[in-house]
C-alpha cells in the first residue's frame, strides 16, 4: 500500500521523450489498469484506442494542435497516444472516461514509463476528420473524445520534485 500512495505521490507529466516505443508488456498492463477504472453503475462506457502508428499519431497532433491555433506538437514526441472516448448517451460519461485516464496515468507511473494528459480530444473527434479516425477504427455510436494519454520515456531524464501542496487543499469539518 505504501508503493501505492508513494507512487500516486510522485507521478508528474512529462513534455519531452524519446523517440524510443514503449514496451509490449508495459503497454498491455497500462490498457489493462484503464479497463478497471470504476464507472459508473459499472457500465464501462470509455473505450480507449491505443496508437502507436507514426502516421496516425501525427495525423492526430496536427488535429490537436489545429484546435488550439498551433502548429507546434502537443504530444511532444511521444511514441505512444493512448484516446480516451466515453459514450456520451451514459450521464456519467466525462467522469467515466476522466477516471480511465486517471488509472492510465497512474499506471504508467507504476510501470516506469512517463506519460501526460493532452486535452482537446473533444474538439478533434467532433470534427468531420475525427469522426472519419473514428470509423476506420471501427467505433460506432455516440463516443466523445474525453483525453490522449500520451506515454514514452523521458527525454530529459528525472521525475521534477512536487509543488508544496496549498493550504487549503483539504477541509475537515
Amino acid at each position: 500500500m505504501k508503493e501505492t500512495i508513494q507512487d500516486l505521490k510522485a507521478r508528474r507529466s512529462c513534455r519531452k521523450y524519446q523517440a524510443k516505443q514503449i514496451k509490449e508488456e508495459e503497454l498491455n498492463a497500462i490498457l489493462e489498469a484503464g479497463t478497471y477504472a470504476p464507472t459508473g453503475k459499472g457500465a464501462q462506457s470509455p473505450v480507449i484506442v491505443a496508437v502507436q502508428d507514426k502516421e496516425t499519431i501525427a495525423k492526430l497532433s496536427k488535429m490537436n494542435a489545429a484546435v488550439m491555433g498551433s502548429k507546434d506538437d502537443p504530444f511532444y514526441g511521444a511514441p505512444t497516444v493512448l484516446v480516451v472516448l466515453a459514450d456520451k448517451n451514459r450521464v456519467t460519461h466525462l467522469e467515466d472516461g476522466t477516471l480511465v485516464m486517471g488509472n492510465l496515468l497512474n499506471a504508467a507511473h507504476a510501470m516506469g514509463v512517463d506519460s501526460c494528459f493532452i486535452y482537446r480530444a473533444k474538439e478533434v473527434f467532433e470534427t468531420e476528420e475525427g469522426k472519419a479516425l473514428l470509423k476506420q477504427w471501427g467505433i460506432e455510436g455516440d463516443y466523445v473524445g474525453i483525453g490522449n494519454c500520451i506515454l514514452g520515456y523521458s527525454a530529459e531524464g528525472g521525475v521534477a520534485p512536487a509543488a508544496p501542496r496549498k493550504s487549503n487543499y483539504i477541509v475537515r469539518v
